[in-house]
């Protein structure tokens, strides 16, 4: 199923006690729909306040539902800020995160302030200008697989920091810088980091080889600055021939 939404009220993906979260909403409206409790997971777990247009979830029903009646019963249910853009039939061995070949993340970043209520949910407001040609070169030099705990928030110090970044792009819109990152996961606020110091990147404060530095020799969450999370968006999760059509923006 994939799921749109913002993020904004919600304290991420993943549910948790007394917080509300993506993942709790939906599965409140399955239990409301089908009268049975189903486990939600997901491709990926959302920050508290990222919003998402391409969010995949899977769960397992004890009743047979119409693909259409399944879709349009939960949107009947869920909150206005989440609704399910389509629905699917999938292998019961199905794992939307485990299967997931990569993630496409973008950050949206408004080049001076703006006067709009609506749109400030969804973007991150700096001064003008910045270098886009800088900040688009510096993406380019960490494609590829590295180690990028420099970029990492709290994890496990048992799991690896080792992703794999496939894709990036840096591209203007009026007075919006569209920053896309395709990678196979993602380390907690690793994007978010990784758009701080691309900031400092073109706004002059540093090197535009200041990233290639940072995951070559910097130390565990070395790329201190957390940009906010209302600027992030998880646009797609990608599969080896699934979902059978493209819905991606």
């Amino acid at each position: 199923m994939i799921l749109e939404y913002e993020g904004t009220r919600y304290a991420g993906f993943q549910r948790q006690v007394d917080q509300p979260t993506i993942q709790s909403k939906v599965e409140e409206s399955i239990k409301l729909l089908t009268g049975s409790t189903s486990i939600v997971s997901g491709a990926g777990r959302t920050d508290s306040g990222v919003h998402a247009t391409g969010q995949v979830v899977a769960f397992n029903l004890l009743k047979a539902f119409s693909l259409k009646k399944l879709q349009s019963g939960l949107n009947a249910y869920l909150p206005d800020d989440i609704a399910v853009r389509a629905v699917y039939e999938t292998p019961l061995n199905f794992d939307p995160r485990r299967h997931a070949v990569s993630r496409v993340y973008r950050y949206t970043i408004q080049l001076g302030k703006i006067r709009s209520p609506l749109r400030s949910r969804f973007v991150y407001e700096i001064k003008a200008p910045v270098n886009t040609g800088d900040m688009s070169k510096a993406l380019s030099l960490i494609e590829g697989n590295h180690d990028f705990a420099p970029f990492s928030g709290r994890i496990d110090p048992e799991k690896s920091t080792r992703r794999s970044i496939f894709r990036t792009l840096v591209h203007c819109e009026q007075s919006e810088v569209h920053i896309e990152i395709e990678g196979n996961a993602f380390l907690p606020q690793q994007i978010r980091r990784t758009v701080g110091a691309l900031i400092e990147i073109g706004s002059g404060k540093k090197n535009y080889s200041y990233l290639k530095e940072l995951v070559d020799h910097g130390g565990k969450g070395d790329a201190s600055w957390v940009i906010p999370a209302k600027g992030l968006c998880l646009v797609a999760v990608k599969y080896q021939g699934f979902p059978p059509d493209d819905y991606a923006d």
